[in-house]
Formats: C-alpha cells, structure tokens, sequence
C-alpha cells in the first residue's frame, strides 16, 4: 500500500535485475525468470510462461552521426538508432542533408520535382506542444519514425534521420520501432535528440552544412524465443471467466525501461497483491500477463491472443501501458449506459484524484484479445511528462515517484475487484 511503496520496490528490483530488456536480449530472459519469481513470491497460482518466437534486433556498439562543414570542423549530433533499423557500412555513409517537415511535406516537394536521390533525408517535424493531450501529439508526428525511412528510400534517399518524438526541451534521443516494406530500399534511420535537430537545422539555414556523415552496427538475428508471463488469483464461483490486468515486460535498450512498461507491469502485480493481503476471494478469475515483444513485433500480445483468445472466456483486459505518474481513472470500451452505472462506483477514489471513468480503454497488448470479443481497459494517468522520457535514457527508476506508482496500483486492484465480481450485465 501507500505506506510500503510494494510496487516501487519491485521496480527498483525489476530494473537493477534488468534494465534492458529487448526481446531476445539476456536481459528479457532475467526479467522474465525475475517475472516468475515474484508472481510466485506474491502469491499467485498457476504461475507459467507461454513461449512465442519474437524479432531479434541489436542495435551495436557504433552509433555515429556528425553534421560537417562550417569553421568548427564535423560536429557530432546526439544520436542513437531507430529500433528495426539496418545498419551502415563501414565508415558510415556521408551525404548531403535535406530538411522536411515531416512525410507529407516530403511526398509533396517531391511531386513538385524536389531531387531527393543520394541524399539523407531529415524529417524535423515536431510533436504539437499546444495539444494538451500527449499521446494525440505523438500520433500526429510519429509516422515520420515509423515510415519516414521507407518514404525517404522510394526517392532514393541513402538515410534518414528523425527528430526524437520527445516534449522535453533537451538532447536526448529518443529511439523506437521504425520499419521497411518490402520491394523499397532499405536504409539506416536514426533518431536525434531535440537540441541536435534544432541544431543541425539551423546549420541548413545558414548555410553551414556540407554534409552529414552517419554510422551504425545494428542489425537483424534470426527470430529468438522469448515468453509472456502469467499467473492468477483463480475465481470462486466462475474461474473460467477471466479479467487480464498487466503490461509488457519488454523495454527499449536505452534507459531502464522504469516508465515504459516497468511500472506498468509492476503496478499490475502489486494490484493483485493487494487483493491477496486484503483476502480478497473474486468470483471470477484475474489473470496478471506480462507480455513480451511490445516495443517491436507484438509477438507476446499476438501470441497470448491467437492461444488463448478463442478457447478461454476471456471478459476484459486492462492494460497499464501510459507511464507510471498519477492515476486520474479507468478507461473502458463499454456501450454509454454501462460506464454511467459504473461512474458512481469510482466516486470513492475521488480522494486521491482518480474517480473519472472513461470511454475508450485499450493498449497494444491486449488489444488482439478484442478480435475474440474481450472488452478493452486501461489504467489513465497524467501523461503531460510522458514523452519526455518515452524510449529514451531519461526513463530511468528515479523519474518514478513512489507514490504516484503505488496509487496506480491501487486504482487497478479497486477496479478488479468490484468488476471480477460484477454481475454478468456489467460488461454490457
């Protein structure tokens, strides 16, 4: 609870067992053994892995980009690869820059006979701070990252660099999941740090830059075998009924993977800790998955779906997957008339700031469980600082606060335990 700070315990212990924790990496698999242990030390039963084939992408021990011209010589550029990325050749790849304001921007200069052929191609659009709501930002500018590399290439781009899908005002580069489509070139993509972007594009203003010079060792294994994680607080009265409550246990190779989504998964395990300590006995079954392979492929959510989805009852899931700052409530994809019965329900936790409940809900993860009519959940917190650590080496242990972390879990295990015993209408 409050006082202990549980969850944040099992953080820093989550972290200093596995701070990276890309699939196939041997920091997935201590976090998963880690995963197993404490589902076991808390209580759960039927602790087990499910095995999924997942990609295998290493990022290397070269990342280098360097902006050159000017008096001062090559300048290097604070940098890091995009997760999926191909690598350079040796001794990198040095081109001329061209400046886009993101893919459309691109795709339209190019209709207008732009020559973008041998060139490395710089996409500087930023993410939207007049939008309040973050995540609506980061899905407006986040498609230069995922495709801007496969657009860049049909015009005959060499590379590509990106302006990091951060709201802080530093120079820190945010990675992520980029990826190729096949019959297009495939080409290096790199993320740079805030300051680096405003840097080198103000260096193209000038006139002051001659050219970029780009390298990387990343690179591609064969698919590795990795796992999601589980165990329960079997049901009483309906066990075959099931609520999924969790987070994906994988992380980015930069950072700690604190936010993203080690408090997810441990807000996830201290709710349902605390419905044990409490003797909580639920009618139906809650179900703690930690998945694998979220930050790229899905493999663990797509898995645990195509399993299990269609031969197991599986009624809603409730994913934690937005950072782990300050609860503000639940949001569920059920019908209006639904989350009216439900809102006066959520008035209680009014006092710690997180009544409201939501229409919407959902994550990645769980997401395929919805093809097999399970309702989607999600825990909703204040998110305004979220993208300034999001895939980056900001997101670390002590950009957690305990307690918001704690009262996240606090609302999931409120909510499991009134909805695990609701009646068979409330979902409807």
């Amino acid at each position: 609870g409050l006082a202990d700070r549980h969850a944040f315990v099992l953080l820093r212990d989550l972290v200093e067992t596995a701070p990276h924790r890309l699939a196939g990496s041997p920091g997935y698999a201590a976090a998963a053994d880690w995963a197993e242990r404490t589902m076991r030390g808390i209580g759960l039963a039927n602790v087990r892995r499910q095995t999924v084939l997942a990609e295998h992408w290493v990022r290397g021990e070269v990342e280098r980009v360097e902006m050159n011209g000017g008096p001062l010589g090559p300048r290097p550029l604070a940098a890091c690869a995009l997760g999926r990325s191909v690598g350079t050749p040796p001794g990198g790849i040095t081109a001329p820059v061209v400046e886009v304001d993101g893919i459309e921007d691109l795709q339209r200069r190019a209709a207008a006979g732009e020559d973008f052929a041998g060139r490395i191609v710089f996409f500087n659009q930023p993410m939207d701070p007049t939008v309040r709501a973050t995540f609506q930002a980061y899905g407006k500018a986040v498609a230069q990252r995922s495709r801007g590399a496969i657009e860049a290439a049909r015009l005959g781009a060499v590379a590509a660099l990106v302006r990091s899908m951060s709201t802080a005002w530093d120079d820190v580069p945010h990675t992520g999941a980029m990826r190729y489509e096949e019959g297009v070139e495939k080409i290096p993509a790199f993320a740079l740090g805030v300051l680096s972007a405003e840097t080198l594009s103000a260096g193209l203003r000038a006139g002051t830059v001659e050219s970029v010079t780009v390298e990387s060792r990343c690179q591609t294994l064969p698919d590795a075998r990795t796992w999601n994680v589980m165990g329960e607080i079997p049901g009483s009265e309906h066990p075959e009924e099931i609520l999924v409550v969790g987070g994906h246990l994988d992380c980015w190779d930069k950072g700690q993977g604190a936010h993203d989504d080690g408090g997810g998964c441990c807000a996830a395990l201290e709710a349902a800790r605390l419905l044990l300590a409490a003797g909580v006995v639920p009618k139906r079954t809650i179900r703690v998955v930690l998945f694998a392979n979220e930050e790229n492929g899905l493999a663990g959510g797509r898995g645990y779906a195509a399993e299990f989805g269609s031969k197991e009852k599986h009624l809603l899931a409730i994913e934690s997957d937005g950072g782990s700052f300050a609860p503000r409530g639940i949001a569920l994809d059920l019908p209006p008339a639904a989350l009216e019965r439900l809102r006066p329900l959520g008035e209680p936790l009014a006092a710690v700031g997180a009544e409201r409940v939501l229409p919407g809900g959902g994550g990645a993860d769980i997401g395929p469980l919805a093809a097999h009519g399970c309702r989607m959940g999600s825990l909703r917190v204040e998110d305004s600082r979220y993208f300034d650590l999001h895939h980056s080496d900001n997101d670390t242990l002590e950009a957690v606060h305990p307690r918001e972390l704690e009262l996240g879990a606090v609302v999931m295990a409120y909510w499991l335990a009134i909805l695990a015993d609701a009646g068979p209408d409330a979902l409807e």
